[in-house]
């Protein structure tokens, strides 16, 4: 059934890829208040407890799919254990010029170089304060905007996290989106450790503000540091008490593409889906293994199917998150990934 929906969604807006994102994401949010009968066929029950919070299965969905938080019941209802909003940065800004996002369908893949386009981290904190927080953990990720010189970087993840800390259950530093100038820069060790000891002071700041624990901060790196590169991101992340990985971001590299598909492959952006598979898989095995399997990681990258998804938990993962698999395969797969953690 999901294949002939998939073929309707392709054709929305004459095949643009974003037009079709824009209207499912719509779709779903006018839809959510009446789901309750799918999320009863969708949800399974394979409940995990990781850096903290209650997760009640282990398939998220990725950021990047609602940004803004416009559908965020209506994610629970398809199945999903946990949501990441975002990226959201602290000034709205529209993105890159569009066309931006682009399917590869023989490839099962996605090129992307969207740029955070979003309303900003206030909008989103106010979505949240007057409407409902999703049924299950919210996560939220946040980036640097992009008229803020790199320099300048810290105090504008600050300000998102101010803005956003009493709505999110843990927060996600996006510092490997390959669409926003210098960003991946933020990886390097001196200014990673810079970043990360301010938002960790700011997250102790808010907790005892707020009379709580701090919410957990996470780090999103990129498949294409090097395993050196990757272990002094790893030191920078244990020396600040960090509180997992997401591994890993969209990838700069075409290898793996098929043949029909090559004739996108000079298009600017970050790939994901099926090419991913094995390089996330091999992020996520080396990351924990560096680790001795302490630090929490979210698995995510080429997870098109159940064997994909049971290689990234066999490899280190606690968590799974979803985004191009979800295109391609839809709800169907949050469902069967779910019953196979039971």
């Amino acid at each position: 059934m999901y294949k002939l929906i998939r073929r309707a969604l392709f054709r929305f807006g004459g095949g643009d890829a974003e037009v079709a994102h824009h209207r499912t994401t719509a779709i779903l949010a006018r839809t959510a208040p009446v789901l309750g009968p799918v999320r009863r066929v969708m949800n399974v029950a394979a409940p995990v407890t990781v850096f903290g919070v209650r997760f009640p299965n282990p398939v998220g969905l990725a950021a990047g799919m609602d940004k803004d938080g416009t559908a965020l019941h209506a994610w629970p209802a398809l199945g999903f254990g946990f949501v990441e909003v975002g990226t959201v940065t602290a000034i709205a800004q529209p993105g890159n010029p569009q066309p931006r996002l682009y399917r590869l369908v023989n490839s099962e893949a996605i090129i992307n170089r969207m740029g955070f386009n979003n309303a900003g981290a206030d909008a989103l904190a106010n979505r949240l304060l007057t409407g409902r927080k999703p049924a299950v953990p919210l996560g939220i990720s946040i980036g640097k905007s992009k008229v803020v010189p790199v320099e300048e970087a810290v105090e504008d993840y600050r300000k998102s996290l101010r803005a956003l800390y009493p709505h999110g259950d843990y927060f996600a530093v996006n510092v490997s989106s390959p669409n926003t100038p210098g960003l991946r820069g933020l990886q390097d060790r001196t200014a990673l450790s810079e970043l990360l000891a301010e938002l960790t002071l700011e997250c102790r700041a808010l907790a005892e503000r707020d009379r709580s624990a701090p919410r957990p901060l996470l780090v999103k790196i990129a498949p294409d540091l090097t395993d050196g590169a990757i272990a002094e991101v790893l030191e920078v992340c244990d020396e600040h008490g960090v509180s997992g990985v997401i591994a890993t971001n969209t990838t700069l590299s075409r290898a793996g593409l098929a043949h029909a598909d090559l004739h996108l492959a000079d298009q600017v952006g970050g790939l994901s889906g099926r090419p991913l598979t094995e390089r996330a898989r091999d992020v996520v095995a080396f990351v924990h293994k560096q680790t001795g399997g302490k630090l929490p990681i979210i698995g995510v990258g080429g997870i098109l199917d159940t064997d994909d998804a049971t290689r990234m938990f066999d490899a280190g993962a606690s968590l799974v998150q979803l985004y191009t698999g979800f295109i391609y395969r839809g709800p169907g797969l949050v469902r069967r990934i779910s019953k196979s953690r039971r």
